[in-house]
């Protein structure tokens, strides 16, 4: 009686599970979570898939290259660097490129009492160094210098006692700098001198040993020319025009560039039609391909 009972129990649950897992079925959260996780295997399959076209068609960046260590150390090494599918060369410090844009304003007078005075002085000491002696212009200037330094500091400590203040030495400031060049800046200009100076050892032992015919004969006539040079001026004289020049064409030029540069370029083609002249009639000189 009892296994006819539970057998009876048995097929009763089996006919009722049926019906129980379509309810479980129709209900509408299991539907919806199931739904939910369809969508979330199809998004996970479709990210995968992006994964895989973006690693085949587009690979992934140097780390090293895009980093700013990467990019420091690439700079330090003189490496160009990639940027926007092109190499890039590596950007100057701010310390290199100071100098340079420094002597552009001043140059070309953005600052006028800064440029003033530096034209002034310099003029001032190389018309000295031609009425008298080296010598002499150094000590006048050192007397002046002192001169001016001393009754500034004993202006400076009568002021003190009278006012019975402690304001210091009046130059405290100016003795308190640090003016000591570092090895860093000797090292980097006595190369950077040492690389001109085997250039230009390089081109005069090309020029006197005639490796090119013609550029030996333009240095040639370039030395007749400073002969009447030479006999007209002395190099004081020269530094001082050359002086003269660097303060006034470029602010000359600015304002004329373009009557300049036309002008320029009728004399440059006059120029390079008669060097053609000339190299046609001198045997063995042949005009250099661009």
């Amino acid at each position: 009686m009892d296994d006819e009972i539970s057998s009876t129990t048995g097929e009763g649950k089996l006919q009722q599970d049926p019906v129980e897992n379509q309810l479980d079925f129709m209900d509408p959260q299991n539907f919806t979570q199931d739904a939910d996780d369809d969508i979330l295997d199809l998004a996970g399959g479709a990210r995968d898939a992006l994964a895989r076209h973006r690693a085949t068609s587009h690979p992934e960046p140097d780390t090293e290259r895009l980093s700013p260590a990467g990019l420091e150390n690439r700079t330090r090494r003189g490496d160009p660097v990639q940027k926007g599918g092109r190499d890039v060369e590596p950007v100057q410090t701010a310390s290199e490129c100071r100098a340079p844009s420094a002597l552009v304003e001043l140059v070309y007078w953005r600052d006028l009492q800064r440029t003033g005075i530096c034209f002034g002085a310099t003029l001032f000491l190389l018309l000295s160094l031609s009425a008298c002696s080296i010598v002499s212009v150094l000590a006048y200037i050192s007397l002046a210098l002192l001169s001016v330094t001393i009754s500034f500091r004993i202006y400076k400590g009568i002021v003190q006692a009278v006012q019975k203040s402690e304001d210091g030495h009046p130059f405290k400031m100016y003795l308190e700098q640090d003016i000591t060049i570092s090895s860093d800046i000797v090292h980097k200009y006595s190369e950077l001198a040492l690389g001109r100076f085997n250039t230009a050892v390089k081109e005069l032992r090309r020029l006197f040993l005639v490796e090119d015919l013609v550029d030996s004969l333009k240095f040639a006539v370039l030395m007749w020319i400073l002969t009447y040079i030479g006999a007209l001026f002395n190099g004081l004289t020269l530094i001082i025009i050359a002086h003269v020049a660097v303060f006034t064409w470029p602010v000359v030029y600015e304002k004329h560039q373009v009557q300049i540069d036309h002008y320029y370029g009728l004399v440059n083609n006059q120029v390079k039609d008669v060097i053609a002249k000339i190299q046609a009639k001198i045997p063995g000189a042949k005009p250099k391909s661009e």
